[in-house]
């Protein structure tokens, strides 16, 4: 059994999923039942980040880049996508899960829209926890385009080159009002970020593992928690002077 200190949750965990078709490679299936199993693994994570006090949770689910793959395994994500919120609207519903996204969603398939739009207005109201997908997600994209909304707005003020703050920046993330992640967990035993979360990211404590993400059970993520617990986050200062304001 996995001890948890209930005052060390982090408040936001990031995942990377990886590994779905290396695993479905080793199992001598399709690439797409690799994505089939990785989808069904979701509901597990999503449901014990809730149970141990995660505040948000956000899944790399189908990145920037993730487009120049073959238009029969995309197609075969976005079909799944639409599957996978039609089959867990409920389940969100249940669990009290705000659903929310960030990426260029708008270059997502017509029905993957609709079904996202439904999940999102019918999970509105709950806070308990809130699921958050990255689809068609990029970090450098999305720092991109937030330099370019504070130049326009820079441009309209009376001083433009006015020194420009982090929190002024962050205001033009996708990911505005949302918590830095203070725990990003990456399966499939790559180490890397691959242009996720970037910017938000910057004192994030990072978990790899070698375990394909198909595989990564709740037993896993509640280690990964455990080991999160067992650092020091200091953010530039001392130990001691971190004592001290605890």
């Amino acid at each position: 059994m996995i001890e948890l200190d209930p005052s060390k949750i982090p408040q936001h965990v990031a995942m990377i999923m990886d590994g779905n078709g290396r695993w479905a490679t080793r199992q001598n299936l399709h690439r797409s039942e690799g994505h089939k199993r990785g989808a069904e693994r979701v509901e597990e994570i999503v449901v014990t980040a809730r149970e141990i006090g995660v505040r948000y949770l956000t899944l790399y689910a189908f990145s920037h880049e993730n487009w120049k793959r073959p238009d029969s395994e995309v197609t075969g994500l976005m079909e799944l996508l639409c599957h996978f919120l039609v089959a867990k609207r409920e389940k969100f519903l249940e669990n009290r899960i705000r659903f929310r996204t960030i990426g260029e969603v708008d270059r997502l398939p017509g029905a993957a829209l609709k079904e996202l739009t439904a999940t999102m207005e019918a999970t509105s109201r709950f806070d308990d926890l809130t699921l958050i997908l990255a689809l068609s997600y990029g970090s450098r994209q999305e720092i991109s385009q937030a330099a370019e909304k504070l130049i326009r707005k820079r441009l309209s003020s009376s001083n433009p080159l006015a020194p420009i703050e982090p929190e002024e920046f962050s205001q033009g993330l996708q990911t505005h009002g949302i918590p830095d992640p203070d725990l990003l967990i990456r399966t499939s035993g790559e180490h890397r970020i691959s242009n996720f979360m970037l910017w938000q990211t910057a004192y994030t404590e990072l978990y790899f593992t070698d375990t394909l993400w198909p595989d990564f059970k709740k037993d896993e993520f509640l280690r990964a928690i455990a080991e999160y617990q067992s650092r020091e986050r200091r953010f530039g200062l001392t130990s001691d002077q971190i004592r001290e304001f605890d």
